[in-house]
C-alpha cells in the first residue's frame, strides 16, 4: 500500500480546510493510501515533520499558504531520497499553486493529487543554509507577508497585502547593494528586488515575465532603483501594477545565480515567510529536484515538464 503524509496548516486562508477535510481525507483513502496526518502547532512545524518522517512515505502532501508549502519543501530537502509531493492551496495569495494551475478548490486539488502525473520543478537556495520555493525577495512591501498577521489575513484575504503595502510606500528607504550575476555587475540605491520562478507574485501576473519556466535552471530577477522625485516613484508603480513600459528605474534579467552584497544589514522574505537579515546573500538554482503531483499536463512554454 503506498504511504502518504500529510500536512496541514488548519488556520490558512480563513481556515477554510475545517469544513472540506473529510472530503479530502476520504480522496486520498479511496485513492489507496495509507495515511499519516499531521497537523501544523508552530512555525517550522512543517518542516520538522516532513523531515523526520518523510523518508518512510511515497508522497507528502500539504495544504496551507505559500509558507507552508515552503517549510514542505525545506524539509524534503534534508532527505536523501525525496518522496514525490503534493499541493492543496489554502493561503492568502498561493502564487505558486497560480503558475502551476492547481485548482482553487481544495478536494479538485486533491483529486489532481491521486491522478497526476509527477513533473519536475526548479527550487531556490538561499545563503547555502535555507531553501525556497518561488521567491526571494527585499524592500519596498515585502515586510508586509511576515508583518500582516494571520488572523488579519483570514479577515481580509488578499486586501490585506494591498492595504498595508499602500501604506508602506511613504516609507520607502534606499538599500543600497552591489549586485553580481553571469559575469555581470551593478551597483545601486535600490527600493526594492526579488529573485523568482513564478508568474504571480502577490496576487499580480505583470511583475514577472510572462516567458518564465518553472523548469528551466534560471531564475528571473527584478530589481527596482530608488525613485528620487514622486514622478519617478508614480511611473515605477504605474509599470509594477498597470503593466505599463518598463523606465530606467526598472533592471529585469534571468540568471542561474546571483550575489548580493550591502554594508547594511538588509531584510529577506522567502516565500511570503520572514527569512534573516543579511548583508551578503548568495541565491542559486536547484534545477528539476522537485517533483510535484499534477492531474493537467502543461503545454511546453508554460514551463513545465513531465518527467518521462
Amino acid at each position: 500500500m503506498k504511504k502518504m503524509l500529510f500536512v496541514f496548516n488548519p488556520r490558512s486562508g480563513k481556515e477554510q480546510i475545517k469544513g472540506q477535510l473529510m472530503e479530502i481525507l476520504d480522496i486520498f483513502t479511496k485513492a489507496g493510501y495509507e495515511l499519516r496526518v499531521h497537523v501544523t502547532q508552530k512555525q517550522k512545524d512543517a518542516m520538522d515533520v516532513v523531515a523526520r518522517l518523510g523518508k518512510k512515505v511515497d508522497v507528502v502532501v500539504c495544504s496551507g499558504g505559500d509558507g507552508t508549502l515552503n517549510e514542505t519543501i525545506s524539509g524534503m530537502m534534508k532527505l536523501k531520497k525525496m518522496p514525490l509531493l503534493g499541493y492543496i492551496p489554502a493561503g492568502s495569495t498561493n502564487d505558486f499553486a497560480t503558475s502551476l494551475g492547481i485548482p482553487k478548490r481544495m478536494p479538485l486539488a486533491a483529486w489532481d493529487i491521486v491522478e497526476g502525473t509527477p513533473f519536475a520543478i526548479d527550487t531556490g537556495t538561499f545563503c547555502e543554509d535555507r531553501n525556497f520555493m518561488y521567491i526571494a525577495a527585499f524592500g519596498a512591501f515585502t515586510e508586509v507577508s511576515y508583518l500582516t498577521s494571520q488572523d488579519r489575513k483570514n479577515l481580509l484575504g488578499h486586501q490585506a497585502y494591498m492595504l498595508e503595502g499602500v501604506k508602506s510606500l511613504a516609507g520607502l528607504k534606499p538599500y543600497h547593494m552591489k549586485v553580481e550575476w553571469d559575469g555581470q555587475v551593478l551597483e545601486e540605491d535600490f527600493a526594492f528586488g526579488m529573485v523568482t520562478n513564478t508568474i504571480s507574485v502577490g496576487g499580480f501576473k505583470g511583475l514577472v515575465n510572462q516567458s518564465v519556466a518553472l523548469n528551466d535552471g534560471l531564475f528571473e530577477v527584478l530589481l527596482i532603483r530608488m525613485p528620487r522625485t514622486p514622478v519617478d516613484l508614480s511611473n515605477i508603480i504605474s509599470y509594477m501594477f498597470l503593466r505599463e513600459e518598463p523606465n530606467e528605474y526598472v533592471h529585469k534579467f534571468k540568471t542561474s545565480s546571483i550575489r548580493l552584497t550591502s554594508e547594511q544589514e538588509v531584510d529577506w522574505v522567502l516565500d511570503g515567510e520572514y527569512g534573516g537579515s543579511r548583508t551578503e546573500v548568495t541565491i542559486g538554482n536547484i534545477r528539476e529536484n522537485v517533483q510535484i503531483l499534477l492531474r493537467n499536463h502543461p503545454e511546453e512554454e508554460s514551463g513545465r515538464k513531465q518527467i518521462e
